[in-house]
C-alpha cells in the first residue's frame, strides 16, 4: 500500500482535479485572513493541495511547526506567514515529486511573505518512521496534518512518534478521515479507495484509544463533517459505510486525566490572539467570550495554562479541592439513585 500511496500522490495525481471523490478537499472556505495568505501560494503548490481540513490553528508567532505529510507544501507555506520570520516550518513526506514542488517555491514564499530568507525546510521520509530522520525529540511546539495518517500503514506510530517530537505543552493539530466502523479487509487493499483516503481511514474509536495510548489523553474534536464521496461507483464499493472529516487537536501534557475532573476552576479569556478579538475556541464544546467566566474541568485547564496559550488568559482556581465529574462533560456517576437511575443508560 506504500507503494500504491506514492504512485497515486507522484503519478496519477498531477493536480487536485484528478481527485475521484472529495474526500481530500476542504470544503468550507477559510477564514478572511486566511484567504489573503492563500491567495499568494503558489500556483504549482495550491493546484497539488490535498487536504480535508483547514490546519492553522491559533497563537502561532515564532512557533516551531512540523508538518507531517507535506506534499507540495500548502500547508507548509501558509503556516510560514503565520509563524512569521522568527519561526520555522518543516515538511516531511515522502513523495519525491510532491517534494521537488514544495523545495521549487521557497525563495518565491519568502519573498512572497517579506522575509529576508525561506523559513521553510522539506525533508524526504515516512512518516512511520520519523524516528530515523534527523528531526530532535521535544522540540516542536505545533505538529499539524491535513489528510494524510489515513494514508499510513501503522498509524499508531505516527502518533508516537508525534508525541515524542513535540514539547512539553505543544500540541498535535490535524484534519483527517474517519470511518463509522473498522474498515474490511477487502476494501483496505483497493488502491483507488486508499489513495482517495477512503479505505484507510481510521475507525473513530480505534483512534481515540491509540492517541490515548500514544500519551494524549484526552483528545479534543474541534469539528467535524460526513464526507459524501459524490462517485456512484465508489459509493457502491463502500456500501453503509459512512465517513467523516474531522480536526483534533491533541496536547502534551503529561498531567491530563483520563476523565473531566471538577476542581471549581474557571478562566477568562483577555484577548489578544490575532483574529480571534471577541473569543476563543478550545475545541467544538469550549467556545469562551473574552472577559467572560468560564468554568472549566481541569484537563481544559491545563491546555490553556501549560501551553503557548496561557499569556492570553486569566485562571481562577487550583487543584485542591476536587468535586467529582465535571457536569456535562458526557461521564456520568454510573450508581444508581433517585435522581440519576432514570437518566443513566448503557
Amino acid at each position: 500500500m506504500k507503494e500504491s500511496v506514492q504512485n497515486y500522490y507522484g503519478e496519477v495525481l498531477a493536480h487536485s482535479d484528478n481527485l475521484q471523490t472529495n474526500a481530500c478537499c476542504t470544503s468550507d472556505a477559510p477564514p478572511a485572513y486566511m484567504r489573503d495568505i492563500l491567495s499568494k501560494i503558489h500556483d504549482d503548490v495550491s493546484s497539488r493541495y490535498y487536504g480535508c481540513g483547514l490546519v492553522m490553528p491559533e497563537a502561532l508567532s515564532g512557533a516551531r511547526i512540523l508538518d507531517l505529510g507535506s506534499g507540495a507544501g500548502r500547508d507548509c507555506y501558509a503556516l510560514s506567514a503565520l509563524v512569521g520570520e522568527q519561526g520555522s516550518v518543516v515538511g516531511v513526506d515522502m513523495t519525491p515529486q510532491q517534494l521537488a514542488v514544495a523545495n521549487k517555491h521557497r525563495d518565491f514564499h519568502a519573498q512572497a511573505f517579506g522575509f529576508n530568507k525561506p523559513n521553510v525546510t522539506f525533508i524526504e521520509g515516512e512518516l512511520e518512521h520519523l524516528d530515523k530522520l534527523d528531526l530532535a525529540p521535544n522540540s516542536f511546539d505545533v505538529i499539524i496534518s491535513n489528510c494524510v495518517i489515513n494514508l499510513c500503514t501503522d498509524k499508531a506510530a505516527v502518533l508516537k512518534h508525534a508525541w515524542h517530537l513535540l514539547k512539553e505543552g505543544g500540541e498535535f493539530y490535524f484534519s483527517d478521515v474517519y470511518a463509522d466502523r473498522r474498515i474490511p479487509t477487502n476494501l483496505s487493499q483497493d488502491p483507488i479507495l486508499y489513495g482517495e483516503c477512503l479505505s484507510g481511514a481510521y475507525y473513530w474509536n480505534d483512534f481515540i484509544n491509540a492517541a490515548k495510548t500514544a500519551g494524549f489523553i484526552d483528545p479534543r474534536l474541534v469539528e467535524s463533517s460526513p464526507i459524501t464521496i459524490e462517485n456512484e461507483q465508489l459509493e457502491q464499493r463502500v456500501g453503509n459505510i459512512k465517513f467523516y472529516s474531522a480536526t483534533y487537536r491533541l496536547f502534551k501534557l503529561a498531567e491530563l486525566e483520563p476523565a473531566c475532573e471538577d476542581y471549581g476552576q474557571a478562566v477568562i479569556y483577555n484577548g489578544g490572539i490575532a483574529h480571534h478579538p471577541d473569543s476563543f475556541s478550545l475545541d467544538g464544546h469550549h467556545l469562551i467570550e473574552k472577559g467572560r467566566i468560564f468554568p472549566v474541568c481541569g484537563n481544559t485547564f491545563r491546555m490553556l495554562n501549560e501551553s503557548r496559550f496561557k499569556p492570553y488568559f486569566t485562571f481562577i482556581g487550583n487543584f485542591d479541592n476536587h468535586f467529582g465529574i465535571f457536569p456535562g462533560c458526557g461521564t456520568a456517576i454510573p450508581f444508581a439513585d433517585e435522581l440519576s437511575a432514570a437518566a443513566n443508560c448503557c
